[in-house]
């Protein structure tokens, strides 16, 4: 399932607000994981939040365009002077390049129209990773990418301290230490050449290596729920549920939304506002796109007894736990995980599923993400989790109890490639690696 774009979004900076957001960004945006600070979609139709130099800007169909090929430079600028460590990524569609040295690209760290760090796509095919001090020009690393007009490129660079890497549709062309600028605003340039501009992110945390990932969460040293639970009730459902705050089911059914297929138009079970609890429900089928987080969220003992698209999909926030409870029937995956952050999954039990955990593997942006898994029963299920390497996401397993496999046929840990969106990920192996996927043998028990 590929994230789907919220309409009319305007651009997110999260200058001010709770105390601890505004801490972090004080100290540099500075975090143990992505957490999301500013974004635009250009959904909206306007430049609400940039600063324009040069060039001739339009938005069109949710595409911010510099159409003027004759200009030296021109450029949107975005964000704060005292943004340090940060990753900002954004969709770059080339319309057209003056020579082989006009470019089209993005910008980190500028302290200035003419002082940045740019990752370019250049007219000459390839992609350059820059320290741009007014006319003097650095390259920090290049790579031969094939660039063509009228192609969209997912362009992402990292800042973390003095190194800075360059990323083209995931895969890293360029990485190196350069001190020209600590700290700056990101912009979006081209010079001699047209292009689009989509789908921009900063998020808090550079580097596409793993950080250091979460430590298992402990839990409680009894077994998930050796059975299904019976409903107290049930009650059909036309429209989706709002929730914000604490919603207590008290273990009633519910059911009745879309066609219990793998559609990606239906619609969630329940929207779970930022903060929001969803405890003690049964989702029957039809379930459609079953449970929506928003921002961060908390699942307690929640089943779901056929699961249709998803029974769940984190989309927003930093931190999502799911406690207790159980999903069946799910031929693709049960949980999505299209936002930033750790998804924590403990006193669990999953039963005929493609996949328990899916990171996202080509969505608008490639977040860093993580996800915990401790005491779950797993049964006639393909993979527990899968994950993007390429874009440093982790999985640590511990308390795993496999039932009816004795020819260990589950995968406990499958490693994918993630791609822009659009595109389909590529599997690119399995198993423990000590980096991204994280667990040993006996934090697996087969029975």
């Amino acid at each position: 399932m590929q994230e789907r774009r919220l309409p009319g979004r305007r651009p997110l900076l999260l200058a001010v607000g709770a105390g601890v957001t505004v801490a972090a960004l004080a100290a540099g945006m500075t975090s143990a994981f992505a957490a999301t600070v500013f974004s635009d979609d250009f959904s909206d139709g306007d430049t609400s939040g940039w600063s324009k130099s040069g060039g001739t800007w339009t938005v069109g169909s949710g595409v911010l365009n510099q159409s003027n090929a004759g200009s030296e430079l021109a450029r949107q600028f975005a964000g704060q002077t005292s943004w340090t460590d940060y990753s900002v990524q954004a969709r770059v569609r080339p319309a057209s390049f003056g020579s082989s040295s006009a470019l089209v690209g993005l910008a980190a760290r500028s302290t200035s129209s003419t002082k940045m760090y740019r990752l370019a796509l250049l007219g000459s095919g390839r992609a350059e990773l820059q320290a741009v001090n007014g006319s003097s020009i650095t390259a920090i690393g290049s790579a031969s990418t094939g660039v063509s007009t009228g192609t969209w490129y997912t362009l992402r660079i990292e800042t973390s301290g003095n190194t800075i890497r360059g990323f083209v549709n995931g895969t890293q062309i360029a990485s190196g230490s350069n001190s020209l600028a600590g700290a700056g605003r990101i912009g979006l340039v081209t010079a001699y050449a047209s292009g689009g501009f989509d789908d921009v992110v900063v998020d808090s945390s550079g580097g596409g290596n793993p950080t250091t990932p979460p430590p298992t969460a402990p839990g409680p040293t009894t077994p998930p729920p050796a059975g299904w639970p019976t409903p107290t009730s049930s009650q059909k459902v036309d429209d989706t549920i709002a929730v914000s705050g604490t919603f207590d089911g008290g273990l009633r059914r519910y059911y009745g939304i879309g066609d219990g297929g793998q559609s990606e138009s239906q619609d969630p079970m329940f929207e779970l506002a930022a903060g929001a609890t969803l405890r003690n429900v049964i989702i029957g089928a039809p379930a459609g796109d079953g449970v929506h987080c928003e921002g961060n969220c908390t699942l307690v003992n929640v089943w779901w007894e056929d699961v249709g698209e998803d029974a769940a999909t984190f989309r927003g926030g930093t931190t999502y736990t799911v406690d207790g409870g159980g999903a069946r029937s799910a031929s693709d995956k049960v949980f999505q995980h299209n936002g930033s952050g750790t998804v924590y999954i403990r006193n669990f039990r999953v039963e005929n599923a493609g996949k328990l955990y899916r990171a996202c593997g080509n969505c608008s942006t490639s977040y860093q993400r993580h996800v915990v898994i401790d005491n779950v029963v797993v049964r006639d299920t393909d993979a527990i989790a899968g994950i993007n390497t390429n874009w440093g996401d982790t999985a640590r397993f511990s308390r795993i109890t496999i039932v009816d496999d004795p020819d260990r046929e589950t995968s406990i840990c499958v490693k994918y490639k993630g791609v822009p969106k659009g595109s389909e990920p590529t599997e690119i192996g399995e198993g423990a690696d000590g980096v991204n996927c994280l667990y040993s043998p006996s934090d697996i028990t087969y029975q």
